[in-house]
């Protein structure tokens, strides 16, 4: 029996959002000196999912977890871009190597919300998808 990991879903997430011509970071964006942010990009956070039986017989091999991808933009609009690229990069189940997935499950979030704390200041959405697979 395989135990699922959470990391190989989190990197067919950050796969599909990439290909779909996202900037993405994970866990946060950048905070280093001199680091000027784009004017839209998605910030990736999971958590750390969980194997889940699938039968009396304690098989733990279905996995399930919880991802949230906060977009951000220079404005409301461009954040709702970027929530528009994400909801079609997922659209699709996610192509994770030994596994069958299902299409993500987009669970939704809080309304946009502007960010004054930074200058200048972001629009944001946090929207998140439930993962989940079973072995291939």
């Amino acid at each position: 029996m395989a135990v699922p990991t959470v990391l190989p879903h989190l990197d067919a997430v950050q796969a599909a959002l990439a290909t779909a011509g996202l900037t993405v970071y994970l866990g946060g964006a950048p905070t280093s000196a001199g680091w000027t942010p784009p004017d839209k990009y998605a910030v990736l956070y999971a958590d750390a999912g969980t194997a889940v039986r699938e039968s009396l017989g304690d098989r733990r091999d279905h996995f399930e977890a919880l991802v949230q991808v906060t977009c951000v933009g220079a404005s409301m609009d461009r954040a709702l871009w970027v929530a528009d690229r994400v909801r079609l990069a997922l659209a699709v189940p996610l192509a994770v190597a030994g596994r069958a997935s299902w299409r993500p499950e987009e669970l939704g979030g809080p309304p946009v919300q502007r960010d004054d704390d930074v200058t200048p200041p972001l629009w944001f959405l946090p929207v998140q998808y439930r993962l989940q697979s079973i072995p291939a």
